[in-house]
């Protein structure tokens, strides 16, 4: 373990390093990014000033969720981001062959081998979000809720992840499984919203197959009293390590079944 974390240090300076080589386009991404989100939180502080709640929700209430939502795919966006590129950038023309004769876990390679500077405005947007909502939220922060927060935040990311990692996986045996993988991770847009407000059966998809509703609705019920699911929050943790369990198992599947293009 000790030598990965030494390599991917090594990768992830030499990542930075090109990137500051380039900083305009490296302040450009970070600011669309930015510019994305506030727009959805736009769109929703327009919903909120024609009605007081959604469902029982209060604006900070939906916004604390985002907050959670944001930070969470933050660590996917910046440290897992090319998980999305393993089928047309690595099979597809035989690339990925070269990570297999490496001493090195080919999967820690291909993550290792792209540092997404995007990922940093989210990150920033992600905290404006529950600095804001926690400000005006009644909620008594100890040390433990702290914790409880960051505990939630990387369980978020590592759900994210999971899931990306699963369906990126289909690439071994259809190539290029890119718009599976996006299509997917629309849906994680659903989990930044209150899953009362919507049917038994979305609830059941993002809780059970593709646990999107772990990355934000789940874990900001922890902290909101009102919300019903705080026994359910507590297992986002849980959910968390399973489902990365599960998504590397796929992998593994996926890595043996794996022809190379000139084969």
């Amino acid at each position: 373990m000790m030598r990965y974390l030494r390599l991917y240090g090594h990768f992830f300076t030499a990542q930075l390093k090109v990137m500051m080589e380039y900083r305009l386009d490296f302040l450009v991404g970070v600011f669309s990014v930015v510019l994305i989100q506030f727009t959805s939180v736009f769109f929703v502080k327009v919903v909120f000033d024609q009605i007081q709640s959604l469902n029982g929700w209060s604006f900070y209430e939906v916004l604390f969720i985002y907050g959670i939502a944001s930070t969470g795919r933050s660590i996917h966006h910046i440290f897992f981001d090319n998980l999305w590129t393993i089928g047309w950038q690595y099979i597809r023309n035989g690339e990925f062959d070269r990570f297999l004769i490496r001493p090195v876990n080919p999967l820690f390679h291909v993550i290792a081998n792209r540092v997404q500077q995007d990922g940093f405005g989210q990150l920033a947007i992600g905290l404006i979000l529950l600095l804001t909502a926690i400000s005006h939220l009644s909620i008594v922060w100890t040390v433990g809720k702290v914790l409880l927060l960051i505990v939630m935040i990387l369980s978020s990311g590592a759900v994210f992840v999971a899931v990306n990692l699963f369906f990126a996986t289909l690439s071994f045996w259809m190539v290029d499984s890119l718009p599976i993988v996006v299509g997917v991770f629309q849906v994680a847009e659903f989990a930044r919203y209150p899953l009362t407000i919507f049917s038994k059966e979305i609830r059941g998809l993002l809780t059970w197959v593709i646990p999107y509703g772990f990355t934000a609705f789940y874990p900001a019920s922890a902290f909101i009293e009102h919300s019903g699911y705080q026994s359910v929050a507590l297992l986002t943790p849980v959910v968390a390590v399973v489902s990365c369990w599960i998504a590397y198992w796929f992998w593994g599947k996926g890595l043996r079944a794996y022809t190379s293009t000139g084969s």
